[in-house]
């Protein structure tokens, strides 16, 4: 068998071990001294088609939460988002998609299909305790984060959002 091979696939398998994965040009390193926060690549994912989200979703950054009922990361996430929606209202958009079951995972996906978030929520519906801040007027991801309840990263993100989407 051809060493290189068996060293990529050994390299994978340890990335994978050790909590450490690629995704596309960047990776994603979760601490074990911080296990809830997983800060996605800086690379802009583009997560809506043709010119952006929906008219109604322009002019500010779009906070973005996938969640469900049985979720326990997303109870991590809940007290957080609500203190983001009273600090920042005006100043941001919240979309929540509910995929507890299949009524609300079904009412969810109708809701990002008028959003222009239907490729976002097909690709991340099963990453319940995601949130996402979006730019409404590229359809980027700016910021992505993974069952973290610390106010001061998303806070810190927003703020570098709102300046950015202006």
């Amino acid at each position: 068998m051809n060493r290189d091979f068996m060293n990529r696939d050994f390299s994978i398998v340890a990335a994978t071990v050790l909590g450490t994965a690629v995704l596309g040009a960047g990776w994603v390193a979760i601490s074990a001294t911080q296990p809830s926060l997983a800060m996605l690549p800086q690379t802009p994912v583009l997560i809506a088609q043709n010119s952006g989200l929906a008219r109604q979703l322009q002019g500010k950054p779009v906070v973005v939460n996938v969640h469900a009922d049985w979720c326990p990361a997303c109870k991590t996430v809940a007290p957080v988002l609500s203190k983001l929606q009273q600090q920042y209202r005006g100043k941001a958009n919240f979309v929540s998609f509910d995929v507890t079951d299949r009524g609300s995972t079904q009412s969810a996906q109708n809701q990002a299909k008028q959003l222009g978030l239907n490729s976002f929520f097909q690709s991340n519906k099963s990453q319940t305790g995601l949130v996402a801040i979006v730019d409404p007027a590229t359809g980027q991801v700016l910021q992505q984060f993974r069952g973290n309840g610390n106010l001061k990263d998303y806070q810190t993100a927003l703020q570098q959002a709102i300046k950015q989407v202006r």
